[in-house]
C-alpha cells in the first residue's frame, strides 16, 4: 500500500445525501476538483469508499 493518497473531489455534493456531505468535508474537501493528500489508513479508505463515486483517489 502506498503511503499517501491524492483525493479529488470530481463531482459536486449538491443534493447529496449529508452524511456523504460530511465525509467528503472531513476529508479535507471543499471545492469542486480540490486535491488533498491525506495518509493510507483504513479509515481514510473507509471514507472514501462511502463516497467513491464523487471522487477519484490516486496513490502516491
Amino acid at each position: 500500500m502506498a503511503n499517501k493518497l491524492e483525493i479529488t473531489l470530481t463531482r459536486s455534493v449538491i443534493g447529496r445525501p449529508e452524511n456523504q456531505r460530511e465525509t467528503v468535508k472531513a476529508l479535507g474537501l471543499r471545492k469542486l476538483h480540490q486535491t488533498v493528500e491525506q495518509q493510507d489508513n483504513p479509515a481514510i479508505r473507509g471514507m472514501i469508499n462511502k463516497v467513491a463515486h464523487l471522487v477519484t483517489v490516486k496513490e502516491v
